[in-house]
């Protein structure tokens, strides 16, 4: 039988890749709401827990892709020792983003910008040295964009982390080229019918992706409907 003949897999397709305006949440402060965010924000910020430093004052972290804000407004009321700089390619999130930062009670999240990834960050409108983060996120980017938006996010990483600074990915991933289970197969098929340049990625190639830049693999965390939150490391 067909994948999509299976009644329960659909659902969950299309709980998977509804991105239109019927599945946010508006709230009058701009925040938007997604629920894969409400779902997954709590079980990432357990593994945000035991890799990051919850006491060293100064801190910093750059977030790749952003979204709605809904992750870093959720994560920074955890560490306050740590600063958040969100950012988004899609402009019309940015007031979304901004909305969640103003409401941060530690106020330790900064104004977001718009950046694109596959770009050099000396090309970004907002200005950073080399080796300035502390560490770097990204959610839910990597399987619903083209390769060359993970290259950036690898190569701008192994500039700008300091040395040991951690890049924390997650979402959906193969290994050694082997997807699943059945809901994961299927959802790399929507995407690429969606895109032919989207799909999930495996991480034997993001290994090396990483490796290019002076990043390496550390370890990773199965997650919660099929996903994984892996740790990178900057050598």
């Amino acid at each position: 039988m067909s994948l999509f003949r299976n009644s329960h897999l659909i659902s969950f397709i299309k709980r998977k890749i509804t991105f239109n305006a019927k599945s946010f949440t508006n709230h009058p402060s701009r925040k938007q709401t997604h629920p894969s965010a409400d779902r997954n924000s709590k079980p990432i910020l357990e593994i945000l827990q035991k890799v990051f430093d919850t006491k060293t004052p100064g801190l910093k972290l750059l977030e790749i892709s952003s979204g709605h804000g809904q992750h870093t407004g959720f994560f920074c009321e955890f560490f306050p020792n740590i600063r958040f700089q969100p950012t988004e390619h899609d402009q019309s999130l940015l007031p979304s983003i901004e909305a969640y930062a103003k409401d941060a009670s530690n106020k330790n999240v900064e104004k977001p910008f718009q950046l694109d990834v596959t770009q050099d960050f000396h090309n970004w409108t907002v200005k950073f040295e080399e080796s300035s983060f502390d560490y770097m996120m990204n959610i839910n980017m990597i399987h619903i964009t083209p390769i060359e938006c993970s290259e950036g996010l690898f190569r701008n990483a192994g500039r700008l982390l300091k040395p040991g600074g951690f890049l924390v990915t997650y979402g959906p991933y193969a290994e050694n080229g082997v997807l699943e289970p059945e809901s994961n197969v299927a959802f790399d098929q929507n995407l690429k019918s969606r895109n032919p340049s989207w799909g999930i990625k495996d991480i034997k190639d993001l290994k090396e992706i990483a490796r290019t830049n002076g990043i390496e693999f550390k370890e990773y965390f199965n997650m919660p409907s099929n996903n994984k939150t892996i740790v990178w490391q900057r050598i």
